[in-house]
């Protein structure tokens, strides 16, 4: 018989997510995140999803594409938000975890 996927809602989210290349954050555990941009009607949202790559077989530059459109770090704040490097903020839309791989999308705030 099959095993069916574990999907698991996380609650545990990391405090700090620093970019390490092109497409590639990593987080206070050293574990790498790869980030997609996505367009939700006028509303931004970034997906990112664990994946398994070494720290020592990253680049550690950043492309003047990706320093001029992410953020350069995000920052846990007040347990269900990050506070990114250029000052915005950036709600969890959810954090879930099926099988071995986390994803969690972020959702940048309106300002009022």
């Amino acid at each position: 018989m099959a095993k069916l996927p574990s999907k698991v809602h996380l609650t545990s989210h990391p405090i700090c997510l620093k970019i390490r290349g092109p497409l590639m954050y990593e987080d206070e555990n050293q574990h790498t995140w790869h980030h997609f941009v996505m367009d939700r009607g006028g509303d931004l949202q970034v997906r990112l999803c664990q994946v398994n790559i070494p720290s020592g077989h990253m680049a550690l530059t950043t492309s003047p594409l990706t320093s001029s459109t992410m953020p350069s770090m995000w920052t846990l704040h007040f347990g269900r938000r990050y506070l990114d490097s250029m000052g915005r903020f950036w709600r969890i839309v959810h954090h879930v975890k099926e099988d071995d791989m986390e994803e969690m999308i972020l959702k940048l705030m309106k300002v009022s």
